[in-house]
């Protein structure tokens, strides 16, 4: 037993309990269930309810105290039966229910209500409280996704403190006092959070509900599966519900490594997507100018015609990071393998390249969130982009003592966290960083307190490095890493990729000059051959480079694979001409878009929940996707279509499963040596697995089962295979899943290419600034135009709109009035746009948001060039 832990008894049985834990949450992990509304793990405890007052003797004789606001001590005793604690929680529940409505049965919270189930476990059974409830106008909309019945509330303060200690976004509080408090939003001031989805899922009773799932269905007609959220690479667990074939909602599971149990807003309600009427259901294929529905073997040999007869440096794959893990393996063993081009890329030019997000050292959410790390957040805007990532961040600072510098070319929702907030000039990234580890120009940073930041810079390190703005290339993120490496060999990163299965898209090959399992065309060439029809001899080009080379009609067929570059590439004169250059565009996709309109073979394709996988977040961590509807119509699944195409073009891809394919990727994968389907489906691999499989593993194992959904203790990485598999007869010895994992990856790694490692390429150095014009931050929101946002009513109306965005200082110098119209001019085009002042923008840039209704940067940017300059002018 560790020093640190306490013995005490609970209903007569000595349990231990580490120092510091809750009585409530200690007996909850030995099995005994103490009732609670107000407490929950995730928050601080505030002893609200008093549904968990019991019988509490610390040497001073048994007293009724509330078990969420007592630490455990040496010897305490716990009694949650007696007579007493039992007449204390039936009292509570009497006077709960003395104004509480008693509409279970229209209430969307009945069958799944915890007020509900304790009024039956521990209530009175009947009231003497017969007088005229408490009425109040009912629903009221605090947000546009969350409905409030005040009359259901039991002030159990759950969803104000989320707001407020979580969120960090008080909009919803308790308003009055004595018998006229009640939970509101202040007048004018909606919910407008990114995540008031999550007050609906801890509402102990139905006072919030969430206006998608309203009136929907009961609980008890829904049918679930566990996965994982795919709208970000953060990786949320979920539970998708469905009722006959039709998915109602999700809700977040409590995975300590990754979510802690929180979704944002978006990942939440875009469900609405996967039933809407507008997905395609049939191929088509383009006749006479127009798109007509065909046959699949019509629109197949369609595609595999183009592809036959065009020459393998003349075939290029766009996209694959909206696939799962297997389809991405599939598609890079169709295009590497069989038609043998290496001109593949899973991202449009908006993240990070390949060679760098899989060949930086590696670092874990929990690694960002460890006590005493300071972390340089480099160009990510966590906030927009993934969201629930900045709710552990957030937590990290605020609780656990963490140190946050930040490095940005804009003021983000991190700057009130940061305990220093460098701003720098769009492009210049890396020089900001040389500033901050004393080897470059102060000068470089535009805004913030050098001398502060350094001083933070402590024992472990860990960057966050994205993009927050993609009128730059990635190139001044890239060279920012290396200064950092430099100066700091310890250094770990997190790479902030945006699009979901980015990151899975990449490890398995999806990306221009690297194989599946984080190796170069070169170092696993001769591995691969063995397995493989092919290989490619040189590397091939990325996004933009082959979206230029499609424009000057080098491309004779596109393969767009769940990407929309004409909406959703950073250069859009670019994307048009590529699509208009390359002689034969397939698009695979789950709904017709900007690209898809121009294509010549259409194939529609399965979507999220609808076929099974794995996908692979932000920091290199595999979890399950699991189906739980069927696709609309033919749609197939991503993979299916890579090998009927390889099938049409003689080849054979031997993939007839999504177990054969994962099967494949462990048995070839350096990387993924050890981790088998099987250990992702156990117990042990309940958390998702991280890759490569650190060899630690078994040795940390104890064969005990851990509750790993709670808050109390962090489980670390993939320790947590061991700790959270089935126990084994001796207790002491490792999880026959993880030894298994373990010894096989140290086998097989022995005999598989050694992985990429990180390599600084051409220094880089931005452009100078000219006196007469602006540099473009060309940034992102959560809610966009995007496909799945637009095809979601219940959030398509959220996206803000576009508007420029220059400093007060700019505005004056250019003469322009702020709120009024301007001419914003590049080399490409120009906008007219209302111009606002913002102190959030630094002196000589200006900002305007991508994929938003009104003019677009993209229209702007010119993806060859390594910035954007704009000049402004009344219009």
């Amino acid at each position: 037993m560790p020093e640190d832990d306490i013995t005490l008894t609970v209903n007569g049985r000595e349990i231990t309990a580490p120092k510091g834990q809750l009585v409530i949450a200690a007996a909850e992990q030995h099995g005994v269930f103490i009732p609670r509304f107000c407490y929950h793990p995730r928050m601080n405890s505030v002893g609200m309810c008093r549904m968990c007052i019991v019988d509490i003797d610390t040497g001073r004789g048994p007293a009724l105290l509330p078990a969420c606001m007592i630490e455990v001590a040496p010897d305490m005793k716990v009694d949650t039966e007696s007579a007493t604690t039992k007449k204390a929680q039936d009292g509570v529940l009497e006077f709960l229910l003395i104004n509480h409505p008693l509409d279970c049965p229209v209430c969307d919270k009945g069958g799944e209500c915890p007020l509900q189930d304790n009024a039956y476990a521990y209530g009175p059974g009947e009231s003497r409280f017969v007088e005229e409830k408490r009425h109040f106008e009912k629903p009221i909309p605090v947000s546009d996704v969350v409905f409030l019945d005040r009359e259901r509330c039991i002030l159990c303060d759950r969803c104000t403190r989320f707001a407020d200690e979580v969120a960090g976004d008080p909009l919803i509080h308790f308003q009055n006092r004595g018998n006229e408090t009640e939970v509101n939003t202040f007048p004018d001031h909606p919910f407008a959070s990114y995540f008031s989805g999550n007050t609906v899922q801890i509402c102990p009773v139905g006072a919030l509900t969430a206006k998608p799932f309203r009136f929907k269905a009961r609980p008890w007609d829904l049918e679930k599966v566990e996965s994982t959220c795919t709208s970000c690479s953060v990786g949320c667990r979920v539970t998708i519900e469905a009722s006959r074939n039709h998915v109602l909602r999700y809700q977040g599971v409590d995975i300590d490594p990754v979510n802690w149990g929180w979704l944002c807003d978006k990942g939440r309600f875009d469900f609405e997507a996967i039933e809407s009427e507008e997905r395609l259901s049939e191929p088509l294929v383009r006749k006479n100018g127009e798109l007509i529905a065909a046959s699949w073997a019509e629109a197949i040999g369609a595609a595999a015609d183009a592809i036959g007869n065009a020459d393998a440096s003349s075939v290029a794959v766009l996209g694959g990071a909206r696939l799962t893990n297997e389809a991405a393996y599939a598609w890079a063993k169709l295009a590497k393998g069989v038609i043998g081009t290496d001109h593949v890329d899973a991202q449009l030019d908006d993240g990070l390249p390949g060679m760098a997000v899989v060949g930086l050292p590696q670092a874990t959410i929990d690694d960002v969130c460890t006590p005493g790390t300071t972390v340089v957040v480099v160009d990510a805007n966590i906030n927009e982009e993934l969201p629930v990532l900045f709710l552990r961040l957030r937590d990290a600072v605020l609780n656990r003592g963490v140190k946050v510098i930040e490095l940005s070319p804009i003021t983000t929702g991190l700057a009130s966290l940061a305990s220093a907030s460098l701003v720098h000039r769009p492009g210049e990234a890396h020089l900001a960083m040389r500033a901050l580890v004393g080897d470059g120009d102060p000068a470089a940073v535009l805004e913030g307190d050098l001398d502060a930041a350094k001083a933070l810079l402590g024992d472990t390190v860990v960057a966050v490095l994205g993009r927050a703005s993609i009128g730059e290339s990635a190139d001044a993120a890239v060279e920012a890493a290396a200064i950092l490496l430099d100066a700091r060999a310890d250094a770990r990163f997190l790479v902030a990729l945006r699009r979901a299965n980015a990151r899975g898209a990449i490890d398995m090959g999806l990306t221009p000059g690297l194989l599946p399992g984080r190796v170069t065309l070169d170092t696993g060439r001769q591995w691969f051959h063995e397995h493989w029809t092919t290989v490619p001899e040189a590397e091939g080009l990325d996004a933009t480079g082959i979206l230029t080379a499609a424009a000057e009609g080098r491309i004779d067929v596109l393969v767009l694979l769940g990407v929309d570059p004409a909406a959703d590439f950073r250069d859009h004169d670019l994307a048009q001409r590529a699509l208009a250059g390359a002689r034969t565009v397939v698009s695979i996709d789950t709904f017709m878009n900007r690209s898809t309109e121009k294509a010549d073979v259409v194939l529609p394709a399965a979507g999220y929940a609808e076929t099974d996988g794995t996908t692979t977040n932000v920091e290199g961590r595999i979890s399950v996707l699991e189906a739980k509807v069927t696709p609309p119509g033919t749609a197939r699944a991503d993979w299916m279509l890579a090998a009927e195409l390889a099938y049409r073009l003689g080849a054979d891809l031997n993939l007839e499963s999504v177990e054969g394919i994962w099967n494949e990727i462990e048995a070839l994968a350096p990387a993924h040596a050890g981790i088998t389907r099987a250990l992702l489906l156990s117990p042990a691999g309940a958390d998702g697995v991280l890759v490569p499989l650190r060899p630690d593993v078994a040795t940390a194992a104890e064969g005990q089962p851990v509750q790993i959904t709670g808050i109390e203790g962090s489980t670390p990485d993939n320790a947590a295979l061991a700790e959270a598999a089935e126990p084994t007869e001796d207790p002491d010895e490792p999880a026959p899943e993880a030894v298994e994992a373990v010894e096989r990856a140290e086998e097989e790694t022995r005999d598989r290419p050694e992985t990429v490692q990180f390599s600084r390429g051409v220094p880089y150095e931005a452009p100078a600034l000219d006196s007469y014009s602006l540099r473009l931050i060309a940034t992102r929101k959560l809610y966009d135009l995007g496909t799945l946002v637009q095809h979601a009513p219940s959030i398509a109306g959220l996206a803000p709109g576009s508007e420029l965005l220059v400093h007060p200082y700019d505005l004056d110098r250019l003469g322009v009035r702020a709120g009024g119209r301007v001419k914003v001019t590049s080399p490409r085009t120009t906008l007219t746009v209302e111009a606002h002042a913002s102190t959030a923008i630094p002196k000589g840039s200006a900002a305007l948001t991508v994929n938003q209704a009104g003019p677009d940067p993209a229209d702007l940017i010119d993806a060859t060039q390594p910035v954007t300059d704009v000049r402004i002018e009344t219009v």
